[in-house]
């Protein structure tokens, strides 16, 4: 059976991106990247909305590009390597191998894909998450906290949901970025 994973890089003060729709602050260390390569080597299938997949689908091409640290090249390959879910009522067609687009986001499809999986899968981008979060579905929380505030924007977390976590983990970076990883209890 597999995790539901939900993962994304944020401010000190929980958003994911700021009141312009920026994310230029977020963490570009290689250190960092390596992490979450390694950290997320082991996913084998992507659930994004069509906004968060049109920012990822850069790794679909990535490692070709000239003069790029290795760890561009590494996350990269993983990427390419999962499969990914698109959901989307306007994105036509998928624009990286892999991927398939479904129309609506349903609950059960995703329970039952946890359950019929030996890997683990992610739901990216605060929209879809949140969804998945009030549905129940998502087992761990894996929170890459940039050291800055950014006043506002998007949130990390969705608004009137309580849930109880376990910290399970965490790593910290010399530039001030941590990665906080949570269960859900019980």
């Amino acid at each position: 059976m597999g995790r539901l994973i939900y993962s994304m890089i944020t401010s000190l003060d929980g958003y994911a991106e700021d009141a312009n729709g920026d994310f230029g602050w977020t963490a570009t260390e290689d250190d960092v990247h390596a992490f979450v390569t390694e950290e997320y080597a082991d996913v084998g299938t992507y659930l994004y909305g069509s906004r968060m997949y049109q920012t990822m689908v850069y790794w679909e091409t990535a490692d070709q590009l000239p003069d790029q640290p290795s760890v561009i090249h590494d996350f990269a390959r993983v990427w390419q390597a999962a499969d990914k879910i698109v959901y989307s009522s306007t994105l036509a067609e998928p624009t990286s191998k892999r991927t398939r687009i479904e129309r609506s986001f349903d609950p059960e499809q995703v329970r039952q894909l946890k359950a019929t999986t030996d890997h683990d899968l992610t739901v990216d981008g605060p929209a879809l998450a949140a969804t998945a979060i009030k549905a129940g579905l998502v087992d761990e929380i894996h929170q890459i906290v940039c050291p800055v505030i950014v006043g506002g924007g998007k949130r990390f977390f969705p608004e009137g949901v309580r849930r109880d976590l376990d910290l399970v983990s965490e790593s910290r970076f010399d530039t001030g970025v941590l990665h906080l990883r949570y269960q859900r209890k019980g």
